[in-house]
């Protein structure tokens, strides 16, 4: 009957979007030729430190993987969380290994308390900056909140060396609200911050001058942090970076980021040009706008899916390629399907095109949560 279940798949792209939803439905998996055609087949050592941090966080998982590591077998086991500890490979973000522990941490037995060690800011994945600022907010839409949600930066880590320490904790829930998060509302103000990390506390100010000078076109409520680590806290390679988001007035929170290149590689990027660059970026996002901005696409509607009984909409902007191959696995893990119904700019007056998603949740319950 276990054979009957298992969903197969083939090739290494959405590897940890097929881990996450294989756990939280409990189906077992079998994913095929990895890489089969390629001089160096079989999983890359993030994508087996990913794997690592799953069987961590789950019990009685069972994992095969063949020798040329091309092919992956797993069986999840219940989420059981607690307070552990994580080494991610340097070569993606702690971004990559974060994104997937919060679409799975309000579901464990015990609640979650993991401190990551990586790379924190790189080009690639979101940064912990990022998820922090965004994430989090959203999270709490669904009802997931309390003092111990948090993530903390202890120190920051640049590829290619990394270096960085984050602490991510998150309490448990029974069951998630449905939301009805339609309407973004008006930007009412912009945050930020500017790091720098083994490299002149200048260039952080250096950046925040050039992104105010177009921002400040666009609102006046500018506030953006500078965060120059020193010492120990400051990881093992230099680099410097921005993380910018604008809240409007209904709580919804846009992001953008961009980080300068890693030592070694690449031309060496202006701090000035590397602000005005990441300004840009973020007024890109409030025009694409939505009620969750493009790096949170997914996690908003995994978290509607498992839902209650009930009818969850949330307005997004376009989709990402990301999104839409999430939507195709969330079909064949949880057979949900949702309407999906396009808002031109004419209705809402503003930016891009929107996306309304609607769908009726399917009742997850956390069963192994323990009931006090």
């Amino acid at each position: 009957a276990g054979e009957a279940q298992c969903l197969s798949y083939t090739g290494c792209n959405f590897l940890r979007q097929r881990l996450v939803l294989a756990t939280l439905s409990g189906r077992p998996l079998k994913i095929r030729k990895i890489r089969a055609k390629e001089e160096d087949p079989g999983l890359r050592d993030f994508e087996a430190s990913f794997i690592r941090l799953i069987d961590k966080v789950t019990n009685g998982s069972r994992i095969e993987i063949n020798q040329t590591g091309t092919t992956l077998y797993y069986q999840p086991g219940l989420l059981y969380g607690g307070s552990l500890e994580h080494d991610c490979s340097p070569s993606r973000g702690i971004g990559y290994y974060l994104e997937s522990l919060l679409c799975l941490a309000p579901f464990m037995k015990h609640p979650l308390k993991i401190v990551l060690r990586g790379v924190t800011n790189d080009q690639v994945d979101p940064s912990v900056d990022v998820l922090k600022a965004t994430a989090l907010p959203l999270l709490k839409k669904f009802g997931i909140d309390g003092e111990s949600l948090e993530i903390k930066i202890n120190r920051r880590g640049m590829p290619p060396k990394g270096g960085g320490e984050i602490l991510f904790a998150c309490p448990v829930r029974k069951v998630l609200q449905p939301v009805q998060f339609t309407d973004p509302g008006k930007i009412k103000r912009i945050r930020g911050t500017a790091y720098s990390v083994r490299v002149s506390p200048q260039m952080a100010n250096r950046m925040v001058e050039s992104a105010r000078g177009i921002l400040n076109k666009f609102l006046p409520d500018i506030y953006i942090y500078t965060d120059h680590m020193k010492g120990v806290s400051s990881g093992k390679s230099p680099g410097f970076g921005m993380c910018l988001t604008a809240e409007t007035i209904n709580g919804t929170i846009l992001s953008a980021e961009l980080a300068s290149n890693p030592q070694g590689q690449g031309e060496a990027v202006l701090p000035e040009e590397l602000g005005q660059n990441c300004a840009k970026l973020l007024l890109e996002e409030i025009y694409r706008g939505g009620c969750v901005d493009s790096t949170n696409q997914s996690l908003a509607l995994l978290l509607m899916t498992l839902g209650q009984r009930d009818v969850s909409k949330v307005l997004l902007g376009p989709l990402s390629p990301y999104t839409i191959e999430f939507l195709r696995h969330l079909r064949s893990f949880f057979q949900i399907m949702f309407k999906i119904e396009t808002k031109t700019t004419e209705e809402e007056h503003t930016g891009g095109e929107k996306v309304l998603m609607t769908c009726v949740g399917i009742g997850f319950c956390n069963l192994s949560k323990t009931i006090r």
